[in-house]
């Protein structure tokens, strides 16, 4: 069995299957010398190479993501992911992102509030004959419901600590500020 004299592997014929380089005509050669091992890490047959001079490793975080990427991510799915961040335990100690997960489940349930106020309202502008109010009311307050959602979580994200009108306190009390 002959080998490639470039990458090793086993050849049969005249050109090497994996890198494609002529093997010279002749009997069995015997495998060329493993590849040096990379710097840092583990050789390719299980033996360890040292760190080259001067590495300094990497510490692991120890909540597994930051602040600002926790926060944001409480208001994604609403009162979900803000309940989801409150029972989670590196994160329920952090009162930034505490403060970030009751503020969008405060803020979710005054938008699930809007939605009733509003349904009740648009019932009551049909049986008046002005129904056509409520096509102009409902979608502006799905714009601003959207805009309000997008910008906190580009804010908390940011590192921001917006502090909604009314639901902001609420959420501040709750998370120990």
């Amino acid at each position: 069995m002959a080998f490639c004299p470039t990458c090793g592997s086993q050849v049969e014929g005249r050109f090497c299957a994996k890198c494609g380089s002529a093997v010279p005509a002749g009997g069995p050669s015997a495998p060329p010398p493993p590849p040096p091992p990379p710097p840092g890490g583990y050789a390719p047959q299980g033996g360890y190479a040292p760190p080259p001079p001067g590495y300094q490793s990497q510490p692991a975080q120890a909540g597994g993501m930051s602040d600002n990427a926790a926060s944001a991510l409480c208001y994604v799915f609403g009162w979900i992911t803000g309940l989801i961040f409150i029972l989670i335990a590196p994160y329920n100690q952090n009162r930034v992102v505490r403060f970030h997960a009751f503020q969008s489940i405060f803020m979710n349930i005054a938008i699930i509030a809007c939605y009733i106020g509003i349904a009740i309202l648009m019932f009551i502008l049909a049986v008046i004959h002005l129904g056509f109010l409520a096509l102009i009311l409902y979608p502006v307050l799905l714009v601003g419901i959207f805009v309000l959602w997008i910008c906190m979580i580009v804010f908390a994200y940011q590192g921001k600590q917006t502090v909604l009108p009314i639901i902001g306190p609420l959420a501040l009390k709750q998370a120990g500020n």
